[in-house]
């Protein structure tokens, strides 16, 4: 069975394959050279106000974004209605057109059902 051991500190001399890796934190650290603003540390007394801006900071965002879909989803209606009110009068119009003396006339011709050339005759019962 083999024992437990404590990993080899590198000597200053070595360092592990490829060397130090700048990321893009690392980049960033040092462009803005926060460390010179702040110091070592963060003040604490900042924590609080900087918290309640970054809060604000993200209502905003999410308002604007529930904005946007309003938005979307109103035009969206819009087109819905206007599209169903095409429809509507359509549908309308072709109604009009079948309930005409004339296209009646004809369907119910085809039923041979015929449309009178006669007025109609008052019957008078005598009592």
């Amino acid at each position: 069975m083999s024992q437990n051991t404590f990993k080899r500190k590198l000597k200053a001399g070595n360092s592990p394959k490829g060397g130090p890796k700048k990321t893009i934190f690392t980049w960033i650290e040092e462009k803005l050279d926060v460390t010179g603003i702040l110091g070592e540390g963060v003040p604490v007394q900042l924590v609080p106000p900087v918290g309640f801006l970054v809060l604000l900071a993200l209502i905003y965002i999410y308002s604007n974004h529930r904005a946007e879909n309003m938005v979307r989803k109103i035009e969206k209606a819009q087109q819905e209605v206007e599209d169903l009110r095409a429809d509507v009068t359509t549908l309308e119009a072709e109604y009009m057109q079948s309930s005409m003396q004339s296209e009646v006339a004809k369907r119910a011709a085809k039923l041979e059902i015929y449309e009178l050339n006669q007025p109609p005759i008052k019957i008078e019962v005598s009592k």
